[in-house]
């Protein structure tokens, strides 16, 4: 399948990798971005220079809530498909500046809604998080499980992101899929990920914090692995029949919830050690408390993803690491 797509968040880390990988398989793709400075612009303009280069790709920088602007681009547009990734990140900081989700994830995310119900695509995916699971101790986390207790206020503005997107599905017929990633990481990533700063902290020599004294799993889930997962769930539009009993597949709406994460949970301490192979570095460990809103471990059930688009490739932890330490040396040495 090929045609014309729309991905909000384009210059993010990974609407870029997406941006980039369905512009080689055919696609016109049009990118939306604020381009804030919740961390350097720098890597998003360097993220949309490469994207820029190639002709079947175009750029509109935009805030997803200014009344309006999504509408009009759609209407222009009439994209096939829509690829919702934009939002303001981060657990800790949505501690200290909540405001700026709300008009981000709720406020933005209701103009893109209304966007898509004035010119509906053939399926709306739209980027939620495992942050969801929030207080649920039983793992692996499962679509099918509660997710009623959000342990942080960004996790809380992606639940009622799903509720709004569920809404929508129901009254306007609108297929829409949502994504929960897990920690994903790569090449091109966020400043604020840990292993940016953990990789940055080891090649200076200075401290890197871990919390619950490093007693923390995640289920790490590298770039390229998370967008085969979002390409091959494209095609998969949501119907009216399950695909098994763990389906999420709501029973009054086009619209399902995915998991994607590699179904196997790694240690901190493992991702540290594929850290320091890959810098030749020893890393100094902080040992802190748990910070407030995060959880000591996060483990994705992929069955239904498995059902969905089949077996996906699962990048080794070193090797993914290693490639990520490789860019960061040539991002900095630019």
């Amino acid at each position: 399948m090929t045609g014309k797509v729309l991905i909000t968040g384009a210059a993010g880390f990974i609407g870029f990798h997406l941006a980039r990988r369905l512009l080689a398989e055919g696609w016109q793709v049009t990118g939306f971005d604020g381009l804030t400075d919740y961390y350097d612009p720098a890597l998003k303009r360097a993220r949309l220079e490469i994207l820029t280069s190639r002709p079947a790709f175009a750029f509109e920088q935009g805030m997803l809530e200014d009344p309006g602007r999504l509408t009009a681009l759609v209407a222009g547009l009439r994209p096939d498909v829509i690829l919702h990734l934009a939002a303001q990140a981060g657990v800790r900081q949505s501690i200290d500046a909540p405001r700026s989700y709300v008009q981000s994830n709720l406020i933005g995310t209701h103009e893109l809604l209304e966007a898509a119900r004035a010119h509906p695509p053939r399926h709306l995916l739209i980027a939620s998080t495992s942050s969801a699971y929030g207080a649920n101790t039983k793992m692996p986390y499962a679509e099918i499980d509660r997710a009623t207790h959000p342990m942080s206020f960004y996790a809380a503005t992606k639940i009622a992101t799903e509720a709004m997107a569920h809404s929508y599905a129901h009254l306007f017929g609108l297929p829409t899929t949502m994504f929960r990633f897990f920690t994903v990481y790569g090449p091109w990533g966020r400043p604020d990920m840990a292993l940016f700063k953990f990789t940055r902290a080891i090649l200076n020599d200075e401290p890197i914090d871990l919390y619950n004294h490093g007693d923390m799993q995640r289920d790490f889930t590298y770039i390229d692995d998370l967008i085969e997962g979002i390409i091959r769930l494209i095609t998969a539009i949501p119907g009216t029949r399950p695909v098994g009993p763990q389906d999420s597949l709501s029973p009054v709406a086009p619209f399902r919830v995915v998991n994607i994460g590699n179904g196997a949970p790694e240690h901190l301490t493992d991702f540290i050690t594929a850290i320091e192979t890959a810098t030749g570095r020893t890393a100094r460990r902080n040992l802190l408390p748990m910070q407030p809103g995060d959880v000591p471990a996060t483990w994705a059930d992929a069955t239904l993803l498995h059902a969905l688009t089949g077996p996906l490739p699962r990048t080794d932890l070193h090797e993914g690491v290693a490639r990520f330490v490789d860019w960061y040396r040539g991002w900095n040495a630019r």
